[in-house]
């Protein structure tokens, strides 16, 4: 795990030569500064860049694993006859680029996202495919990147997987821009109360996400924020969310199945 994304890339070398290339490519680096620039410094929003990058990768790769641990067949898998390798390598770039456009514009920045990335794609794709299968995986990750962001759904299993965990990126510390800038709002208030997020396999449902939080605010944030996420992903069924609410001595269990 040698790559600036602390990604674990485990016998994947696909993955890992296209990790290479992220920690070279000074292009899609710089996007990264450019997009924290306009949320962080111009927007007053928490941060869009190399850390958010990494949770977002992280978490859509640790879901994806879990998912086929449990059977579920990924859509390039099914569609294409590819191998789950592929379908990591789609995750984890898409999560890479899914913010790129956020360096020129917030609402609509997951349009603008999809250009970004595809020039980066057909830069480091060929590195390892085939031109017929870095035409297929390219398409799987702009689809990826462009239904992250409402009103396009996402209409593959990894699509689905990029939108949910770009709502995983909400612990406490995350939060602390916003709101030490006087944002007193129930986004702000609400992730402060986050004090940790795990992905877990889960029981009854493929994947659990467990949260820790220390006042009831931060349902709001699970309710709200990370629900519409699942709701809208296409993979509902196969994700179960329990929010833990530490209240002095007590912990009170919320649990959220969509």
């Amino acid at each position: 795990m040698s790559n600036i994304l602390s990604i674990p890339v485990r016998d994947n070398a696909k993955l890992k030569t296209l990790l290479d290339f992220v920690d070279e490519d000074v292009e899609l680096q710089t996007l990264w500064r450019c997009a924290n620039v306009l949320a962080v410094d111009r927007l007053g929003y928490n941060d869009h860049g190399p850390v958010h990058v990494k949770i977002v990768a992280n978490g859509a790769l640790k879901m994806l694993r879990l998912l086929v641990e449990k059977g579920v067949e990924p859509s390039i898998k099914a569609d294409y006859e590819m191998s789950v390798e592929d379908a990591e390598v789609v995750v984890v770039l898409a999560s890479i680029m899914h913010d790129l456009g956020m360096a020129f514009v917030r609402e609509t920045h997951a349009l603008y996202s999809a250009p970004l990335a595809m020039d980066i794609l057909r830069r480091c794709l060929p590195l390892v495919y085939s031109p017929e299968e870095a035409t297929i995986v390219s398409s799987e990750i702009v689809h990826a990147i462009i239904s992250h962001h409402a009103p396009n759904m996402p209409l593959t299993v990894e699509a689905g997987i990029v939108k949910i965990a770009d709502a995983l990126d909400m612990e406490k510390g995350r939060a602390r821009v916003p709101y030490e800038a006087g944002r007193m709002d129930i986004h702000s208030v609400s992730a402060i109360a986050i004090e940790k997020l795990k992905i877990e396999e889960g029981e009854e449902r493929p994947i659990t996400i467990r949260i820790e939080m220390t006042n009831p605010a931060g349902i709001y944030q699970v309710d709200n924020l990370l629900g519409a996420k699942i709701k809208g992903s296409g993979i509902e069924s196969y994700i179960h969310v329990e929010a833990n609410i530490k209240e002095g001595d007590k912990t009170r269990v919320v649990r959220f199945d969509l």
